[in-house]
């Protein structure tokens, strides 16, 4: 999805909807700067420990392409090693998004991603459930068996206000023009428009965390 452009039947990353199955044993060409990825002019501070490569994911839960994008970046995360540390940051490219913003770092303060991160994109995406305002946020997350009174505390806390206002800032830091998109260490960016297809960026990713560890 464009950030510019909010018709979701024309997205800037459309190739991820045409995107197949990882293979681990691809080949690919080496990545080039500038045709499939881009270096930051200002180096972005990251969360990740000392020793360890942080990689971003952008996404937005409404963003058809991030639907189609989270089966494959699922299993590719399953397979990073242990000095690669992922994280999600959910964007703002419009004040209507904060709510969904706020929904995803009220799962994360409650430990729930993992149960209810890809249940979101299936409301949405396949359930038609309409999660565009708070009160409907909250009451479907209650639905999925959460107390209704302890995430609505999260959703209007501070903390999360706090994070989401982080996650807009890191996006632009990024310059995040479309999701889904990946961060490399603070340094590189690259999204399906740039590498071709999010198949391609994943490849595209793993290539810059081997330039990061190897000090390059």
């Amino acid at each position: 999805m464009k950030r510019r452009d909010f018709s979701l039947t024309c997205g800037s990353v459309l190739a991820a909807t045409a995107m197949g199955p990882l293979s681990a044993h691809a080949q690919m060409k080496k990545p080039v700067v500038g045709d499939d990825y881009l270096v930051l002019d200002k180096k972005v501070a990251v969360e990740a420990a000392k020793g360890k490569v942080e990689v971003v994911e952008f996404f937005w839960y409404e963003c058809p392409h991030c639907n189609a994008f989270e089966p494959a970046l699922e299993a590719w995360i399953k397979t990073l090693p242990k000095d690669v540390s992922m994280r999600r940051v959910p964007v703002q490219f419009r004040d209507d998004f904060v709510p969904l913003q706020r929904l995803y770092y009220a799962l994360e303060a409650m430990n729930l991603v993992e149960k209810l991160h890809g249940k979101v994109f299936q409301a949405i995406h396949v359930e038609r459930v309409p999660l565009k305002k708070p009160e409907a946020i909250v009451d479907w997350v209650a639905q999925q068996g959460v107390d209704k009174a302890k995430f609505e505390a999260q959703f209007n806390s501070f903390t999360v206000a706090t994070n989401a206002k982080k996650a807009t800032q890191l996006q632009d830091a990024y310059r995040v023009e479309g999701v889904p998109a990946m961060g490399v260490a603070g340094r590189f960016y690259t999204d399906g428009t740039l590498s071709k297809s999010m198949d391609r960026a994943l490849q595209v990713v793993d290539h810059l965390v081997a330039e990061v560890r190897a000090g390059r």
